[in-house]
């Protein structure tokens, strides 16, 4: 019998597919930035991983109907998760570098667990504690000196916590409310009903492309719109209603992990201890969330 607490073998399969096209994503939008502004990789992106996801979920038989009553709530969630994120991790990413800013960003599950406390009636456990501990560490030690550099880039900082605080209660809320909808057809309609106001903003804002992006470029964004927006968003909310809140936020710590090794990877970006110490760190708190103590043996009853 798998605990409530614990991480299923399902489970694993979406944060690994979470953790993988996220950590990935940023080094591959890091390219694309260059030639294609940020808030219309995101809007394009988004609108693009819709419809597919759409398309595919259609394909698979599945109705895409969604009943009236559940609209307005569906409509907070991309508002939440998709359109107010977007927009405040865009505009944070500006002021910030990239890495620092992912890094903001994923001190989400700082505020998911006192929300789930707080929304949903979690208890704090010993174990859920020493987890969040050590994961705000590890991303402390990943943050490292260049942390006090932050305090130069104020409405960087400003932007990523509030982006942070965003997703943390969006995710919350899905939690909370647990739409009977497919997986396949709330996350297209998340990220239509999120995406699509960012293509009249990206017009106004970044203006409209005065030349063809190079094949990278473009590659970057069909990237984000189907692995960063569509796949990862899908297995996203599906582990979000698998299990508690806390274990699938402090899970998502490994994203930044794998940031970090895709950076040295691709773009020749050396780890030192600082990057080590992290990854112990995130890797402890991930096995302690994930780790839940066994039941105990029913006793034979004999007749």
């Amino acid at each position: 019998m798998i605990s409530r607490q614990s991480m299923p073998r399902a489970g694993l399969f979406l944060l690994m597919i979470v953790v993988l096209g996220w950590g990935v994503s940023w080094t591959v939008i890091k390219h694309a930035v260059y030639e294609i502004p940020p808030l219309t990789i995101r809007g394009v992106s988004a609108v693009m991983g819709g419809a597919c996801l759409m398309l595919l979920t259609r394909l698979q038989g599945v109705s895409l109907v969604v009943p009236r009553k559940h609209w307005l709530r569906l409509s907070v969630l991309a508002l939440f998760n998709i359109l107010i994120w977007n927009v405040l991790s865009t505009y944070g990413v500006l002021y910030l570098p990239s890495g620092k800013a992912a890094l903001l960003a994923y001190t989400m599950p700082l505020w998911c667990v006192p929300l789930s406390i707080w929304m949903l009636h979690d208890m704090m456990s010993v174990r859920r504690a020493v987890a969040l501990l050590l994961g705000c560490c590890g991303v402390a030690v990943l943050l490292g000196r260049e942390a006090l550099d932050l305090v130069h880039a104020p409405i960087g900082v400003i932007l990523m916590l509030a982006a942070a605080l965003v997703w943390a209660c969006g995710v919350v809320m899905m939690k909370r409310w647990s739409l009977p909808l497919d997986a396949g057809v709330m996350t297209a309609w998340m990220l239509l009903l999120g995406g699509l106001p960012l293509l009249p903003a990206a017009v106004i804002v970044d203006g409209i492309p005065s030349h063809m992006p190079s094949a990278s470029a473009l590659f970057a964004v069909l990237f984000s719109a189907g692995v960063t927006f569509m796949l990862c968003n899908w297995a996203w909310n599906r582990l979000v209603m698998l299990v508690p809140v806390s274990v699938s936020s402090l899970s998502s710590l490994l994203t930044p992990l794998v940031g970090v090794a895709s950076g040295a990877v691709f773009l020749g970006e050396r780890p030192g201890w600082s990057e080590a110490l992290a990854a112990m760190l995130i890797l402890g708190a991930v096995a302690v969330i994930n780790t839940a103590p066994k039941p105990a043996a029913a006793k034979a009853v004999t007749v």
